[in-house]
């Protein structure tokens, strides 16, 4: 399944369009605080799909039936560009465990490039509803990397993929290699350039979010 919240008007878009808009984009704090915010957004929308038990809470005038989630997600981000996005899952999700994999494009001179994972910190999977963040779905193949990386440790009941900007193509490919994902988007392009980039996009979010890297 996948969901494009930028299909209904919501302030999503808003918070998107803000994200591509090359004059914006030179406030890293804002740019931090937008991918933020989608991941607040994206997490109470995530939200209504978990189950949720009644449990009778007592207040300072009487007792109140309230229905609590009942079980807390893992919430997985892909450094170091996710973490603006994990924050904001995390500010809803303010109980859940977490778990933090590196993973990175390795360029060759060729032009082309490998996905290269050397590092993953995560609780147990098995059988927990596990919520991965990545800004940019473009190729998707650092999610399905990432995807194969946490299931060694345990399988998920439930994988949910929140990125601000996804590119069909890479959607597709998601798909076609983990069927049971549910993707979740701020917006979709369909073009991908030669390199993996989205276009129209945004440009490279770790950058933007965090300053220029070295490239490896």
């Amino acid at each position: 399944m996948v969901i494009n919240l930028s299909e209904k008007h919501s302030l999503i878009s808003n918070w998107v369009s803000e994200l591509r808009n090359v004059e914006v984009q030179t406030d890293r704090m804002r740019f931090r605080r937008n991918l933020e915010r989608i991941g607040e957004a994206i997490a109470y929308e995530i939200s209504k799909t978990l189950p949720f038990e009644e449990k009778e809470i007592q207040t300072p005038l009487g007792t109140a039936t309230c229905k609590l989630l009942k079980d807390q997600p893992v919430l997985a981000t892909i450094l170091r560009a996710g973490l603006p996005l994990h924050q904001g899952l995390l500010n809803a999700f303010d109980k859940a465990d977490n778990a933090f994999i590196s993973a990175y494009r390795k360029h060759h001179k060729d032009g082309s490039f490998e996905i290269s994972l050397d590092y993953i910190s995560c609780p147990d999977m098995e059988n927990r509803v596990v919520i991965i963040s990545d800004p940019m779905l473009a190729t998707g193949s650092s999610l399905v990397k990432t995807i194969h990386f946490l299931k060694e440790e345990g399988r998920p009941k439930e994988i949910h993929i929140v990125a601000a900007i996804a590119c069909t193509v890479g959607i597709e490919y998601v798909k076609r290699e983990e069927p049971s994902v549910t993707i979740w988007c701020g917006d979709i392009d369909d073009e991908l350039t030669a390199k993996g980039y989205i276009v129209p996009g945004l440009g490279d979010a770790g950058d933007l979010a965090y300053g220029a890297k070295v490239q490896m």
